[in-house]
C-alpha cells in the first residue's frame, strides 16, 4: 500500500480495521518474537509489537491499528493489539503489565492520561520494552518517542478557522471533548482557547465538555449543551466519537442547519452528515498513516537504528524517511479538511 507525503492536498485511501475483541488480536508474520539478539549493534531481532490504543471498538483506532498491522507484516514480525473497552488509565495498566510479562519487543500506547501509566511503562522499559506513544502521548520521561499525528498548534487553529468560517466569526461555540484526562484534546483546546482569544474576538468559548469517547454519553453532552446554551452557535468535537454523535443529533433536531459542528472525524463516520447538509466541513490526519508510522518507529527502536535522540532519522516504508524532533516526537504531517466536495474520494 503506498503512501502520501502530501498530506494537505491528498490521502491514501484506506479502509477502517475490523473492531478488535477485548482480549486482542495477534498476527505473526516471518519475525520472531521473544528473544535479543540479531538487528543492528545494541539491537533486538525482538519484533513482537504490541499496539495499546485508548479503547478497542473505536474507528479511529481500528484505522490506525490497521496501519500498525500493515508495517509490522513488512518489517516481518509480529503484531498485536489489545485494550480496555472503556477509555479509562487504570484499564490501561493491566496490558502494560501483560506485554511486559510476555517479553514484547515493544509498546505502541495512545495514552489515556499523561501520567497515570507512567509507572508500568517504566517498568516495561526497565524489562527492555520499547515505548512508543502515538496519538496522545504520555510525559516524556515514559516512553523512548512519540508519533504526533499533526503539530498541535496546526490542529487547534484548523478546527478553530472552520467553526469561524461556519458561523460568520461570531457568537457562542462550546467543545465536546473526550475525557477529561486526555493529553492531547487537552492541549488543543488550550491552544484553541488562546487562538480564539487572539484571531476571534467576537467568539465566546462557552463550555467544555466530556462524551468519554463514548458514543451514547457524547450524544447526551451535547443535547445538553444545546439546552444549557440557547444561543449557542457551533460545537467543536476534537474527538471522532464526539463529533460523529453530536452530528447523530444534530441531524435529527430542530438545530440541524443552525448550529454549526466541527472537528475531528473519519470520513466513513462523517460522510452521511456531510451530504445531508448537518455538517459543511471536518478535519483529521490519516490514522492508518499514523499508525503505519508508529511501528516503523518501533521496529526502528528494537532493531537499535535509532535510539529516540533528537536528529536520528529513520525510514518509515512507504511513507520515507522521518527525523526526530525534540523531546523524541516525531511529526506525522498535517491535518486535512474533509467537505462535501472531496469527503467522496476517501474510504477511511
Amino acid at each position: 500500500m503506498k503512501f502520501s507525503r502530501k498530506r494537505v492536498t491528498a490521502f491514501a485511501a484506506v479502509a477502517v480495521a475490523a473492531a478488535l475483541v477485548l482480549t486482542g488480536c495477534a498476527d505473526t508474520g516471518g519475525g520472531t518474537g521473544g528473544g535479543d539478539g540479531g538487528g543492528s549493534e545494541g539491537g533486538s531481532d525482538n519484533l513482537t509489537i504490541t499496539f495499546l490504543p485508548k479503547n478497542l471498538g473505536n474507528p479511529y483506532f481500528d484505522t490506525s491499528s490497521k496501519g500498525g498491522k500493515t508495517a509490522v507484516e513488512e518489517i516481518g514480525g509480529t503484531f498485536a493489539e489489545v485494550g480496555p473497552a472503556e477509555a479509562t488509565p487504570d484499564g490501561q495498566v493491566s496490558y502494560i503489565n501483560t506485554a511486559t510479562q510476555q517479553g514484547v519487543g515493544a509498546l505502541v500506547v495512545s495514552a489515556n492520561d499523561p501520567q497515570a501509566i507512567c509507572d508500568a511503562l517504566n517498568e516495561a522499559r526497565d524489562a527492555g520494552v520499547k515505548v512508543v506513544t502515538f496519538d496522545s502521548d504520555t510525559n516524556p520521561d515514559c516512553r523512548d518517542l512519540f508519533i504526533n499525528q499533526a503539530d498541535a498548534e496546526g490542529i487547534a487553529k484548523v478546527q478553530v478557522d472552520l467553526i469561524a468560517d461556519q458561523i460568520g466569526g461570531a457568537g457562542e461555540v462550546a467543545v465536546l471533548s473526550a475525557s477529561a484526562n486526555a493529553t492531547n484534546q487537552n492541549a488543543w483546546i488550550d491552544l484553541m482557547t488562546e487562538y480564539v482569544a487572539s484571531e476571534y474576538p467576537d467568539i465566546t468559548l462557552v463550555e467544555t465538555v466530556y462524551g468519554d469517547d463514548d458514543d451514547q454519553t457524547s450524544f447526551d453532552k451535547t443535547a445538553a449543551l444545546l439546552q444549557t446554551h440557547p444561543n449557542l452557535k457551533g460545537i467543536i468535537s476534537p474527538t471522532t466519537v464526539g463529533i460523529a454523535a453530536a452530528a447523530r443529533y444534530l441531524s435529527t433536531s430542530d438545530y440541524k442547519g443552525t448550529v454549526a459542528l466541527t472537528g475531528l472525524g473519519t470520513p466513513n463516520q462523517m460522510r452521511e452528515y456531510v451530504e445531508d447538509g448537518t455538517v459543511t466541513a471536518f478535519a483529521l490526519w490519516n490514522p492508518e498513516e499514523l499508525g503505519y508510522l508508529s511501528a516503523y518507529a518501533a521496529a526502528a527502536l528494537i532493531q537499535g537504528d535509532i535510539t529516540g535522540a533528537e536528529g536520528d532519522t529513520f525510514e518509515a516504508g512507504d511513507l520515507g524517511e522521518y527525523t526526530v524532533g525534540a523531546d523524541g516526537t516525531v511529526l506525522l504531517g498535517d491535518p486535512f479538511e474533509f467537505n462535501a466536495d472531496n469527503i467522496g474520494d476517501f474510504d477511511f
